[in-house]
């Protein structure tokens, strides 16, 4: 499947993520994420998303009320990036969901490369277009430019990195809704069906 979609829409604003992960993770399928780094504009459509739900959720950073300095950020208001850095060399991009002090937080696991394509190529030092350029969380911010460094900031005023609707209706029939990857760790928590992607999709990340 191949979106076209208008280069531009209508950025989201902070009351689309004020409605709690699961929320937020189904509806930000068919959303355009938008990046503007290192002088460079690029941007793909979400197709998979993971929805973790606070202090309740053995699988979420936050589980029983877990503050630290890395976590800080998913106790800000819905609209916060939640950027966090795993093997050393993976950046995570998540949306912080929910009221301020609820760390509720949505994964962004894959898109669908829009705009940009040549900078995404370039970034992640391949000669064609396939689903390996952004099928998958840590992958997908090295196409796309995202980093450590832009944990924290508010999207729906961040000059940045933003999440545009662009008309693309994503029909309840079309999302697939599963468990979560690589959360063994998480007990029972680890079989709730938290995933979220576009059925046939081909940029779906593996598990």
């Amino acid at each position: 499947m191949t979106y076209l979609v208008r280069t531009r829409g209508k950025r989201l604003n902070q009351s689309f993520y004020l409605q709690g992960a699961e929320t937020v993770a189904v509806q930000l399928l068919g959303k355009l994420l938008v990046t503007r780094t290192e002088g460079k504009v690029t941007s793909g459509i979400i197709v998979e998303t993971e929805a973790y739900c606070g202090v309740n959720d053995r699988a979420s950073h936050a589980f029983g009320n877990r503050r630290t300095r890395r976590t800080e950020t998913m106790y800000k208001a819905g609209g916060h990036a939640y950027v966090y850095l795993i093997y050393g060399m993976y950046s995570m991009f998540n949306v912080v969901t929910s009221r301020e002090g609820y760390p509720d937080a949505v994964l962004i696991r894959a898109i669908e490369p829009i705009e940009g394509i040549d900078v995404m190529l370039k970034r992640r030092k391949l000669d064609e277009v396939s689903p390996r350029l952004t099928a998958g969380p840590g992958v997908l911010t090295r196409a796309l430019g995202i980093t450590t460094k832009h944990d924290g900031l508010f999207l729906p005023d961040s000059n940045i990195i933003g999440v545009e609707d662009v008309g693309k209706i994503v029909k309840p029939e079309e999302v697939v809704r599963t468990t979560r990857v690589g959360v063994d760790y998480a007990g029972e928590d680890a079989l709730l069906p938290r995933r979220f992607y576009i059925k046939n999709n081909p940029y779906v990340s593996k598990k």
